[in-house]
């Protein structure tokens, strides 16, 4: 960047600065100092620089700033039932496996089932809640545990009801639905914003509704939370009672029962998405019959009855500047291709990812290529082919380095199934190395760990870069006066961070255990180790080499933790640095010990374990019933068993007869329904 360049990017971020500070004091506070003129001034001069000089948008952009008012300024509500993400399909094969996995789970011998299919749209998710036929709440999806109250701003959207009219409408109604911008309004207002749903998101966070009212917000709804009394039996009878009810459906909604009408609607929707005036993604697929759904149930992160497919990613043609390795919290080491920025279904595109050094051989992606990119799932930008016609004749196929950016020599590991060496290289060095470290603490402040507002990724690299946060613990002794002199942060977000750090401090076993970032612990893992150690003295036992070896033997008893885990753990806690960095961060906190949910179920305090396959039900929803009535289900036999659960198809003797002779009590199938009453 040259003199002239400098002195623009100076002017620029001053002036942005400057719009912040008003921002926020019209946005938050309600105490404009200036004038609208004044304001829309700064504004408008702010985007003729972005027009002029192309470059300056990496470091900010008006439309994300205006119209889009600051955090915690709303109050803060816990969801009756999570709002969970949805996990998603990309192609028919990935269908298929959804459907397969809920046949598994239920134990049904037909892939045919029911679904009620929607389109999936592009906006804010939002809950209302009704009582007695009044809205009393309205919360936005926050963390998917916890929402922010916008009911005001929600009564302002005229599709919404404020009151039902039905005297047959249950107690307790929660409606779950997408606040959205149609296309053609957004067209009125989009000077302000950068898209429609950022147009929406923005809206609803307006401290005065008034300013909320102003926008041309609309509301499908498509869902429910918790209902009481529960009379429905369907998702279509729901979603069309919502409908005589006021509420706003879409009219793509459809029932269907089979793969191949999965497809049918998928590609008509698809054809229609253009002549829509809403943005969509995909469509959405949930069984149909409410019973199922609640049979199912959910995972950690999602629902196991409902899933988004995905529609193609948007292609678009650039070129490779250069290759580059990045490291992972696992050591993972993964190439990067820069690329001229492209703009890829309306996101600019400078990076694209190589997965592995496979599959640069495989495709012989160089430097210098023209390529063609995607965004896979519309997320993350991939190379989808290389044109080898428009190749430079001198260019040089890319030498994958064999060591980590730490300088330490890196590993491809033997697959425990294929018995093959793995495709990606990673350094083993943990927290020893810096790369390593600094990735690891982007996954400590994610959302399903500490989730601590505003210490993103960019926020971690900074403070990373001037020594701020080297290690976890670094965390919750932050000096917040050197945060006070950078650019961007001022006593407002500063409050911010200190408050968000703070209520980080008391965190869940299992969450803790999930966020130090052990190789193939992820959330459900780090639960069923959670309810095992039961405290963080019990689980801290791992850093002595003496203990850690009689732990990892009793760990094998666990069902859901394998030979896999187990490794990861050793390898883990096998590392002294590793062991230092838990340690530290152990000693700034306050970890709750691990708690059973339900305290008046069946099983409370007993282990189980299942042999044969059940008629009713499969082996995973016996476990999840097991787990919701107290009890733990193990993977092998020991004298820790209390329960012994024989199926009527297939049981293995030898487990029979080793329980037989440690004298655990023996149950069958029907004895098993009987005591849950099913």
């Amino acid at each position: 960047m040259n003199r002239e360049d400098d002195k623009i990017k100076k002017k620029y971020l001053e002036k942005v600065k400057l719009l912040k500070k008003h921002n926020a004091l019209y946005y938050s506070k309600d105490s404009p100092t200036i004038s609208d003129s004044d304001f829309d001034k700064i504004k408008k001069e702010l985007i003729i620089l972005e027009q002029k000089h192309k470059y300056l948008k990496k470091y900010g952009s008006v439309a994300a700033i205006v119209g889009a008012p600051l955090t915690n300024k709303f109050k803060k509500i816990d969801h009756s039932k999570p709002m969970l993400s949805l996990s998603n399909a990309f192609d028919k094969n990935d269908m298929h496996d959804f459907l397969k996995k809920i046949k598994n789970y239920l134990n049904l011998k037909d892939l045919n089932i029911q679904l009620i299919s929607e389109p999936k749209i592009d906006g804010i998710s939002a809950s209302l809640t009704y009582e007695n036929g009044v809205l009393t709440k309205g919360l936005s999806r926050g963390d998917g545990k916890t929402g922010e109250d916008i009911l005001q701003n929600l009564m302002t959207i005229e599709e919404i009801p404020k009151k039902i009219e039905d005297k047959n409408v249950p107690k307790v109604l929660e409606v779950r639905g997408e606040v959205f911008i149609g296309k053609k309004d957004f067209e009125k207002i989009k000077k302000n914003f950068a898209n429609p749903r950022n147009a929406a998101g923005g809206s609803l966070r307006q401290k005065n509704p008034k300013e909320t009212s102003k926008i041309p917000l609309k509301y499908f709804a498509y869902g429910y939370g918790l209902v009481e009394p529960m009379t429905f039996k369907t998702q279509f009878e729901f979603v069309n009672k919502l409908k005589e009810w006021g509420f706003s459906i879409n009219s793509n909604n459809q029932v269907i029962s089979n793969l191949d009408e999965i497809e049918k609607q998928y590609t008509l929707v698809n054809e229609l998405r253009p002549s829509l005036d809403y943005d969509i993604d995909g469509l959405v697929y949930k069984v149909n019959d409410l019973l199922l759904q609640s049979r199912l149930g959910n995972t950690s992160n999602s629902p196991r009855w409902a899933i988004a497919y995905k529609f193609s990613s948007e292609k678009a043609f650039t070129k490779v500047k250069e290759i580059i390795v990045q490291v992972g919290r696992t050591g993972a080491i993964t190439p990067v291709a820069k690329v001229e920025p492209v703009t890829v279904g309306g996101v600019v595109v400078s990076n694209a990812t190589l997965h592995n050094e496979d599959e640069i051989k495989r495709k012989d992606i160089r430097v210098g290529d023209t390529i063609t990119i995607q965004r896979a799932g519309d997320v993350i930008p991939q190379v989808v082919s290389v044109d080898k016609t428009k190749r430079d004749q001198k260019s040089e196929s890319f030498d994958f380095p064999d060591k980590c950016l730490c300088g330490h020599k890196t590993v491809k590991e033997i697959n425990n199934s294929t018995k093959k060496e793995d495709a990606v290289r990673r350094c083993t060095r943990g927290y020893d190395c810096k790369y390593i470290a600094r990735e690891k603490l982007k996954h400590i402040v994610s959302k399903e760990a500490f989730n601590i507002d505003g210490l993103g990724k960019k926020v971690i690299d900074q403070f990373w870069d001037l020594k701020l946060l080297q290690t976890p613990a670094d965390i919750f002794k932050i000096d917040y006066t050197k945060i006070n002199e950078l650019e961007g942060w001022g006593s407002l977000s500063i409050e911010n961070l200190k408050k968000a750090i703070n209520k980080a401090k008391t965190i869940s076993l299992n969450r803790f255990i999930y966020s130090i970032g052990i190789r193939h612990i992820g959330q459900e893992n780090a639960k069923i180790l959670a309810s095992f150690f039961k405290s963080i003295n019990n689980f801290s036992n791992l850093f002595v080499k003496n203990k850690r070896s009689e732990i990892l033997n009793n760990l094998k008893d666990l069902d859901g933790i394998g030979e896999i885990q187990i490794k990861s753990i050793n390898t883990f806690f096998s590392n002294k640095k590793n062991i230092i960095v838990v340690d530290h961060l152990i000693r700034s906190l306050k970890i709750n010990d691990f708690k059973t949910f339900n305290k008046k179920g069946k099983f409370i305090n007993k282990n189980l374990m299942f042999t044969g396959g059940f008629k009713k039900m499969s082996r995973s929803e016996a476990k999840t019933l097991t787990e919701n009535n107290g009890g733990k289900v193990l993977g092998s036999i020991s004298k820790k068993l209390d329960i012994l659960v024989v199926g009527d198809s297939k049981p293995t003797k030898k487990k029979i007869e080793k329980a037989k002779d440690l004298k655990v009590q023996i149950l069958d199938e029907k004895d098993w329904y009987k005591i849950l009453n099913i």
